[in-house]
């Protein structure tokens, strides 16, 4: 049997904790008060980030579709099992950022007599800055429990026929909210990252997301996308684009006068997906005289957890042909 450790980025689940959240995002530096303030104006302003919320609902479609496709008592029965038995594969969650985290998963996997996991990161799509990093976590925690279980990671999943179709189902979602959708602009959305991190993966990370858009555009006859990002890190260092925003008015004066964005990069929805494009872009649109919807995200739905379950599988099933 495989388990499954499912990270995630992980949000605060209180204002107090947004202070140790974001220092932990800045390596163990304390945010300077005035970005503490504005990250807690954030929250406040769109009330609450379902992302632990949506995350755990996620893991638990997620295990049970696995254990669906378990064999029933593969090794036989020699005494009658007990009225309930908690048999089949199990999925543990762990967050970059919040908790538990990463390295409290791995133990608990420890703890629960884990022998073999797969990782899999709910972001879609391989950086330095991102699945990288998890991954790193997971086997530094590994390490220091002496390797109680065989790991295996999912370095990505951006180009999974059941994620693109998945993801092509919301999209087409935000088309029927259209006026005149021949007419409108399609924006691929993304959150950016620093170009040194870019140039680090040999330009992995664009080229995936560029995968993914392709493949929903294929599946919807989209003739024509624009990739964008959002969110950069409040740093001096220059972060990839081109910024939603920047694209937004740019659109405008070329003449259009709807657009749809899908968050392709945020499978759920979360504080940067309501503030930097239910609030900021709608902000920018609504000023250069653009109606602009967005798609809405994969968040738990059944459909992302099967694609999930299925990316699970194959892994397994390569991990085991390949040691046998």
């Amino acid at each position: 049997m495989t388990d499954v450790l499912f990270m995630y980025y992980g949000t605060p689940y209180s204002e107090e904790e947004i202070l140790p959240y974001y220092t932990d995002i800045r390596h163990g530096h304390p945010p300077p008060p005035p970005l503490l303030e504005e990250l807690k104006a954030r929250y406040r302003h769109i009330g609450k980030s379902p992302l632990n919320e949506i995350t755990h609902a996620l893991a638990r479609r997620l295990e049970a579709l696995l254990r669906l496709s378990h064999p029933y008592f593969p090794k036989g029965l020699p005494t009658p099992p007990p009225p309930r038995e908690d048999t089949g594969p199990r999925v543990f969650v762990g967050t970059k950022h919040s908790h538990p985290t990463i390295q409290d998963a791995v133990a608990a996997m420890a703890e629960a007599g884990v022998r073999r996991a797969v990782g899999l990161v709910a972001a879609p799509h391989y950086s330095a800055r991102s699945i990288a990093e998890y991954e790193e976590r997971a086997r530094e925690a590994l390490e220091r429990l002496g390797h109680p279980f065989a790991f295996k990671m999912i370095p990505s999943y951006a180009e999974h026929p059941a994620y693109l179709k998945a993801q092509a189902e919301r999209v087409l979602e935000g088309l029927w909210r259209l006026q005149d959708p021949k007419r409108a602009a399609v924006l691929f959305s993304a959150h950016s990252v620093p170009l040194r991190s870019v140039e680090k993966d040999g330009g992995v990370y664009p080229k995936q997301l560029e995968a993914t858009a392709r493949g929903i555009a294929r599946l919807l006859g989209i003739e024509s996308y624009r990739l964008v990002y959002q969110s950069a890190g409040r740093t001096e260092e220059a972060w990839l684009g081109p910024d939603v925003n920047e694209v937004i008015e740019a659109l405008a004066k070329e003449g259009f006068r709807e657009a749809l964005v899908a968050a392709i990069g945020f499978p759920a929805d979360h504080l940067e997906v309501y503030y930097d494009l239910d609030y900021e872009a709608m902000q920018t649109a609504e000023r250069v005289g653009i109606r602009l919807v967005r798609a809405p995200s994969l968040n738990a739905g059944l459909d992302y957890a099967r694609a999930l379950a299925a990316i699970v599988e194959e892994a397994v099933l390569s991990w085991s042909t390949s040691s046998s």
